[in-house]
């Protein structure tokens, strides 16, 4: 396997290993594994009642927010066993994996070698994380670090990527930014990427708070959304249990600034083709964001019954993150693009 393939298996790989957390969260899972790295003192998910009951007798000090007598259902076991098999057993090797053969490879670039190194350090912290958010029972800021650090992962993988396809020359031209644009740009899109990330912490931080979906009501449609409790704007008495009217304001902020650099970077390709890479990156990571705002809405609207409908969480968390990797890759092209190659070694035969 070459280093760019590898790279590709492990941003998808990423990818799926960010949904299954989601899908954790979704089915309430997160603690179905009390321990770490086994999961009740086993390498398995199939435990039944029983033997969770034994368990805790024998591990009283381990016991989780919902207390010893709680069970867990197999598929719930199941979706943490199989989230850490996936970054355990294949992302952690197959980094390894990589970083050797970028090395073993003389021609790589020295930028190519310091980012291998990069990916191989944010998977160990990325595995200590995550015994930490296990330690903590999943505690809010904790869930919110492991999701931080994954996403820091995955853009590190298509950074190499983007470096290893630009040491080959083979840089495809839907991420070849304009120099000249790129440099304009690249500022703007970093705050960009960073504004988008403060927004996703912060829906984490609303949907892993217990009582704070409810903070703006579920009346349904107006009282609920686009108003919270029927009001435009509401004073904050509790800032933990009112988190989502703060992340309301944060993403409406965000969402300005997103269509006025639609705007912006409109009339700086309106007489000519440069640039146009970057503004469809920037135009589709603003598509993706309302979007994304519409998903959220709904979510809120779902209640019925006692509860909201979740599957709407889970596509509310996974599109923000394709719109906060949209804008930080854009960010990583212009970088690329606009630093120069890093010296390559030929091999002859």
């Amino acid at each position: 396997m070459s280093p760019r393939r590898a790279a590709e298996v492990l941003i998808v790989l990423t990818i799926l290993v960010i949904s299954m957390g989601g899908m954790i969260r979704i089915y309430d899972a997160g603690e179905s594994c009390p321990d770490w790295p086994t999961c009740f003192g086993t390498w398995g998910f199939d435990i039944s009642e029983e033997e969770q009951g034994e368990w805790w007798d024998e591990n009283p000090d381990e016991a989780d927010s919902r207390g010893s007598g709680h069970r867990y259902s197999s598929f719930q076991i199941f979706t943490e066993w199989f989230h850490r098999l996936l970054a355990g057993a294949f992302v952690g090797p197959l980094v390894i994996l990589n970083w050797f053969l970028i090395r073993k490879e003389s021609w790589r670039s020295p930028r190519v070698r310091g980012i291998s190194s990069m990916t191989l350090g944010l998977i160990l912290w990325q595995g200590a994380i995550g015994w930490l958010t296990v330690k903590m029972d999943n505690e809010n800021w904790s869930v919110a670090i492991h999701l931080g650090s994954a996403l820091a992962f995955l853009m590190s993988l298509i950074w190499l990527w983007m470096e290893i396809r630009r040491d080959e020359e083979e840089l495809p031209d839907w991420i070849s930014f304009d120099p000249l644009i790129g440099l304009k740009w690249r500022k703007w899109v970093g705050i960009l990427s960073i504004s988008t990330l403060i927004t996703l912490f912060s829906g984490v931080y609303v949907s892993t708070t217990p009582g704070a979906n409810y903070g703006c009501g579920v009346d349904g449609m107006l009282d609920s959304w686009p108003l919270c409790n029927g009001m435009l704007v509401q004073d904050i008495e509790n800032w933990e249990l009112q988190s989502q009217i703060v992340h309301r304001w944060l993403v409406s902020m965000v969402g300005a600034m997103l269509a006025l650099s639609s705007y912006k970077i409109w009339k700086d390709c309106e007489h000519g083709q440069s640039g146009v890479a970057l503004r469809n990156w920037i135009w589709a990571s603003t598509a993706t964001y309302f979007g994304n705002g519409l998903l959220g809405a709904s979510y809120i609207i779902s209640w019925d019954s006692g509860s909201f409908s979740e599957y709407l969480s889970l596509a509310h968390l996974m599109v923000a993150t394709v719109s906060f990797t949209i804008l930080a890759t854009a960010w990583l092209g212009v970088t690329v693009m606009s630093s120069p190659r890093g010296a390559s070694i030929t091999v002859e035969d």
